[in-house]
């Protein structure tokens, strides 16, 4: 297999799939992710986030020069290549997306932010609702958005928010309480969007879906990382959505110890390895079968159309 193209246009994928795919549940298919998919965009000047530590927040105060570049380098796990943003994801085939929310502190306004450690510069309802108007021109394509981590956020601002959402997608609600979850079965009643909402906020409303669980192995090699997935599918996979993270993680004692690396060029070094593993997985029931598959940097490596192409193993030919 040649790892070296890019993912290019896999805009309709989904529509595209052998009908004998439209009756497999959504959470069988093999479909693609962005991990900390808005850190593109992080603002190197907005504060640090609320949960980073006092001691780091000295640091940064002192030493601003030094930690910003590194934050920078190592706080953004998607790259923007063509300044399309959130919309060039889409294009690629990213169906599943990681938003983490969050309150700026002393912001009098309702506006969230996404967060990497860092704030982004674009805010919350503005990339939402440049997803709903992508799935408006591509009707047959569903999204499901994993909302987490939350920072900042009164009980009223949830409220606030869930109203906004509601009001976004509208109609493109797929509700939790929805039985069957294939295409098909979703293409006659146009839903579009499975939101998932990491907060007890949720249980209130029957438009929004509990956590999705993602499989995370926090290393910072293709070993680790490759090791730490084997062993989660030897215990048998979750019911319903899953993610398993193909992002590597770097702690602070490998970052002052590797100064010239960045995520990116982590992540770009170890691709071979952990495309070829990924190329040798399958979506499915079974136990040891995948579900959403989450990397890094995915319009610099053609991760895409490698998870797209999996589900060709569910109809009895191999995946090429």
């Amino acid at each position: 297999m040649d790892f070296s193209e890019n993912d290019s246009n896999y805009g309709d994928w989904m529509s595209s799939l052998s009908e004998e795919l439209w009756d497999v549940p959504l959470s069988n298919l093999a479909i693609p992710g962005s991990h900390d998919t808005m850190s593109y965009c992080l603002d190197i000047t907005s504060p640090l986030v609320r949960s980073e530590s006092d001691t780091f927040r000295i640091l940064d105060g002192l030493f601003y020069c030094f930690t910003r570049p590194a934050i920078y380098r190592w706080a953004t796990t998607q790259a923007r290549l063509h300044e399309k943003g959130i919309v060039e994801q889409l294009t690629a085939g990213i169906r599943y997306f990681d938003l983490r929310i969050a309150h700026k502190p002393h912001d009098k306004s309702d506006d969230l932010y996404f967060t990497h450690v860092i704030y982004t510069y674009v805010t919350v309802m503005e990339t939402l609702q440049e997803i709903s108007s992508w799935l408006d021109s591509h009707p047959k394509e569903i999204v499901i958005l994993a909302l987490r981590q939350f920072e900042g956020l009164s009980e009223k601002l949830h409220e606030t928010f869930i109203y906004s959402l509601k009001r976004t997608f509208a109609s493109k609600l797929c509700p939790r309480t929805e039985p069957v979850t294939t295409l098909r079965r979703l293409w006659s009643l146009k839903y579009q969007v499975v939101l998932s909402y990491d907060d007890q906020a949720a249980a209130r409303h029957d438009d929004l879906w509990p956590a999705v669980p993602y499989l995370w192995a926090n290393k910072p090699t293709a070993e680790g990382l490759l090791d730490y997935l084997e062993w989660q599918k030897s215990l048998g996979r979750p019911d319903g959505f899953f993610v398993a993270g193909l992002n590597l993680t770097a702690d602070r004692c490998f970052i002052m110890s590797h100064p010239r690396e960045s995520l990116r060029s982590l992540s770009l070094a170890n691709w071979d390895d952990v495309g070829e593993w990924l190329w040798e997985q399958r979506p499915g029931e079974g136990r040891s079968c995948l579900n959403i598959i989450a990397g890094d940097f995915v319009g610099l490596i053609p991760f895409c159309h490698l998870v797209i192409a999996l589900n060709k193993k569910l109809i009895g030919f191999p995946a090429s």
